[in-house]
């Protein structure tokens, strides 16, 4: 497939800012239950809100950029009963509100306690994390489902889709926290970047595991079944199109085995082993300069894994429009 560049900033950004909520919600729930001891502040919580809020923003401006009519985008939640991603459309912006709510109850210092369970006080911001934490898993599977539910494009057509959209875009959300927590909260790096590890490692064996995967695919169609011609000896001559139409420009990216290849080597490269030795250095000698690296070289290179990705869904019509004589 053509990878639109739109859609690559959509979901990455959309995918750390959801990380990077899971991430500081994550660390409120562990404290409130004292499995790690920390004295988070609201003003880190509401700085990571913030963050979190302005890259679901981001995510969802560069989608304006893919429609052809932008004035009937409100249109695409219309088939929310059978499309994902109308069920997309309509979950972004109440993760969205959520975060915004739970960012506020912080910034404002107004989290009062609403129920109290033995030593356990769960506040308001607790509540709200709660169902925000529910509603931006559901964009997760939203999302990877926009993909995996195309059968006719067995790259996509695998649950590694959607696991491998929730694990790259949590750990990118975690090593965003890490990178806050040095600046403001410096005693909270250790738990972020211990979770960051964790997390990178299990999307490198699921995305080493969708990689070998797509490697091993064979096409189910042919130019025989195309046609509807049992016959050995067809062969295509001519795409059939002079000045090219929207089908060899759509559906097909026109880069060479080469250019995928070095692609694939350059996000294996950015997205796990930069950030991997980085988180491992702060592990020890936590520093902003380092994460920041660790932040940086992973974005660049979930963009590249996203071309990757997109470019890799090889569509059933190039097998007979990508040939010219």
């Amino acid at each position: 497939m053509q990878p639109a560049f739109s859609v690559i900033f959509l979901t990455t950004l959309i995918g750390m800012g959801q990380g990077l909520f899971l991430a500081i919600y994550t660390e409120q729930v562990y404290s409130v239950l004292n499995v790690v001891q920390s004295n988070s502040s609201d003003k880190f919580y509401g700085i990571a809100s913030a963050v979190a809020l302005v890259l679901l923003i981001l995510g969802l401006i560069s989608s304006i950029f893919h429609l052809g009519r932008p004035e009937r985008a409100w249109r695409a939640a219309s088939m929310w009963r059978t499309s994902w991603l109308s069920r997309e459309v309509i979950v972004l912006p109440i993760v969205m509100g959520l975060v915004f709510l739970f960012g506020m109850v912080h910034f404002m210092s107004w989290n009062p306690v609403i129920m109290q369970f033995g030593s356990v006080a769960v506040r308001l911001s607790l509540i709200i994390g709660a169902f925000a934490t529910l509603a931006t898993f559901a964009l997760y599977i939203a999302t990877g489902m926009i993909y995996a539910c195309l059968k006719f494009l067995q790259e996509w057509h695998s649950p590694l889709t959607v696991i491998n959209y929730l694990l790259l875009g949590s750990v990118s959300g975690f090593t965003m926290a890490s990178v806050i927590a040095a600046y403001e909260q410096p005693e909270l790096v250790p738990f972020f970047v211990g979770w960051s590890i964790t997390l990178l490692l299990f999307a490198f064996i699921f995305r080493g595991a969708s990689l070998m995967r797509n490697k091993r695919l064979r096409p189910k169609s042919t130019v025989q079944t195309a046609i509807g011609v049992r016959h050995n000896q067809i062969k295509q001559k001519s795409m059939g199109f002079m000045g090219g139409s929207m089908n060899t420009r759509d559906f097909f990216h026109g880069k060479t085995r080469l250019f995928l290849r070095s692609i694939k080597t350059i996000f294996l490269v950015l997205v796990f082993a930069m950030p991997l030795t980085m988180l491992i250095i702060a592990l020890f000698k936590p520093s902003l300069t380092i994460l920041g690296i660790a932040v940086v070289s992973m974005y660049i290179g979930l963009l590249a894994e996203r071309w990757y990705f997109f470019a890799e869904g090889n569509h059933p019509q190039n097998i007979y429009y990508q040939s010219i004589a």
